[in-house]
């Protein structure tokens, strides 16, 4: 795709190239949305095969205006190098950002998620994800354009580049803001998906295993997954709430869980926190919400009844809540995909003295069933451990759970698809990190104007005919 975009001058075929690239691309990498439409959500086989395709074809649009745009600025084709290779990492990011946050934001793989195992991974507590998505754009450009210009230098550069990053300190590598280890218990059970919220099978299933293993743990920190307790708060049988409340009144113990909770005729998909002197259980709502999963678009109820999907429509919780703290750490819950939008777990990093000292992501991605979706997952919660020099506690209903450290580094973990309890210690972590920092107050703008900005000084340069490498 470099290599045709290099050469290319036409505006229309170039933003075609870009399209259809980023459709093989997106599709390739949330195939498994057929998973949930077809086999749990019962669409037919060939509409939700073309609902993924529109989907990763109306995402690719961004991609291919970005393409239109880099053959609009008429850089000609022997004038290639650093101008050239700005202005594609620059647009790349823009259209990068826009599928973030544009109708809700769909960021789901990234490209800067790629390099979370690379060399590129020491920039994640400066600049975030989408910087070096950036970066990785940048450095794949010049090596495009040294090759087609056979000029080593540009290639010098973009190796540069690329190992640069291994010089840079980590925020917080000596320890010295570590808290105590915690020891915690990381339940995962398999509930199926499609029974689930069967009152028979998975409901009955669930509020049996959950309850009976909740009672055995013996863990400082006990972690249910989303939905781990699959009916309504209200429609739960009588005293079941009290009772596990109870179980962890004396002191010694805390339980986080997630649940439906129903105030009056709305819902939230909440984590409840029951912990030794409480006036009143700990409770954080989900704030970033899935388009028909638990918020339905206007015009679209249709879609979400012929998917037969339950709780459809749930009521969004703020973007700051506090934390649930517990014996020194202040743990902060995000709910499934939450912790793909790290702009938005940044905002709890705006006060530092209430800033959390872990995140704990709890989620149910069975909808997905034993796809590669678990361990795209567990990447973007190691880069949010990286950017934010955070553990991530993950509990799920099949996979991935697991600990991982501020390093990013996964520590403890139970093989998808079983049902088990995982136990380890954790270390919580007190450091604000300069990307914490930052998008605490600003999110993403930074990076968007860096990038509206280097697209315009490029498009001076084109017209004044001037450019590096020659």
């Amino acid at each position: 795709w470099l290599a045709h975009l290099l050469h290319s001058t036409s505006v229309r075929r170039a933003a075609l190239a870009g399209w259809v690239f980023a459709t093989a691309w997106l599709a390739g990498s949330f195939w498994w949305l057929f998973i949930s439409m077809h086999t749990y959500g019962g669409l037919h086989a060939l509409l939700a095969a073309l609902a993924v395709l529109a989907l990763a074809a109306a995402l690719a649009l961004y991609y291919g205006a970005a393409a239109a745009v880099l053959a609009r600025l008429r850089l000609p084709p022997g004038a290639t190098g650093a101008a050239w290779a700005l202005a594609f990492a620059a647009l790349w990011t823009l259209a990068e950002l826009v599928r973030a946050r544009l109708f809700t934001g769909f960021p789901w793989a990234a490209g800067g998620y790629a390099h979370v195992d690379g060399t590129l991974a020491p920039l994640a507590p400066y600049v975030g994800v989408y910087a070096i998505g950036w970066l990785a754009a940048l450095i794949a450009a010049l090596f495009a354009s040294a090759v087609a210009t056979r000029r080593a230098r540009g290639a010098a550069f973009a190796l540069a580049l690329f190992v640069l990053p291994l010089a840079l300190p980590r925020p917080g590598a000596d320890a010295a803001d570590a808290l105590p280890p915690m020891r915690v218990q990381l339940m995962q059970g398999n509930i199926p998906q499609d029974e689930k919220f069967i009152p028979g099978t998975g409901v009955a299933d669930s509020l049996a295993w959950y309850g009976t293993e909740i009672r055995r743990t013996s863990a400082p920190l006990v972690v249910a997954p989303e939905t781990a307790i699959p009916l309504p708060s209200l429609d739960l049988p009588a005293g079941y709430l009290d009772a596990l409340r109870r179980r962890f009144s004396a002191p010694g113990q805390a339980l986080l869980f997630g649940l439906p909770l129903q105030d009056g005729s709305g819902f939230a998909n909440a984590a409840l926190g029951f912990a030794p002197g409480q006036s009143a259980p700990y409770r954080y709502d989900k704030h970033h919400l899935v388009p028909f999963g638990e918020f339905i678009p206007p015009l679209f109820r249709w879609f979400v009844r012929a998917m037969n999907m339950p709780l459809g429509d749930f009521d969004r919780g703020a973007l700051r809540q506090p934390a649930f703290v517990w014996q020194g750490q202040r743990l902060a819950p995000n709910i499934c995909y939450e912790d793909v939008f790290g702009e938005e777990l940044a905002a709890r990093f705006l006060d530092p003295a209430s800033a959390p000292t872990a995140f704990v992501n709890m989620s149910n991605i069975a909808w997905f069933g034993a796809s590669n979706a678990l361990q795209q997952h567990l990447a973007m919660s190691r880069m949010r451990a990286l950017e934010f020099a955070r553990p991530m506690l993950r509990a799920t209903n099949t996979g991935m759970t697991a600990i991982i450290d501020a390093s990013g580094r996964v520590t403890h973990s139970l093989p998808p698809l079983t049902r088990a309890v995982l136990d380890g210690e954790f270390t919580g972590r007190t450091v604000i990190t300069p990307y914490a920092r930052w998008a605490a107050r600003f999110g993403v703008w930074p990076l968007a104007i860096a990038c509206a900005a280097c697209v315009a000084a490029c498009a001076l340069l084109a017209k004044r005919r001037t450019y590096l490498f020659r």
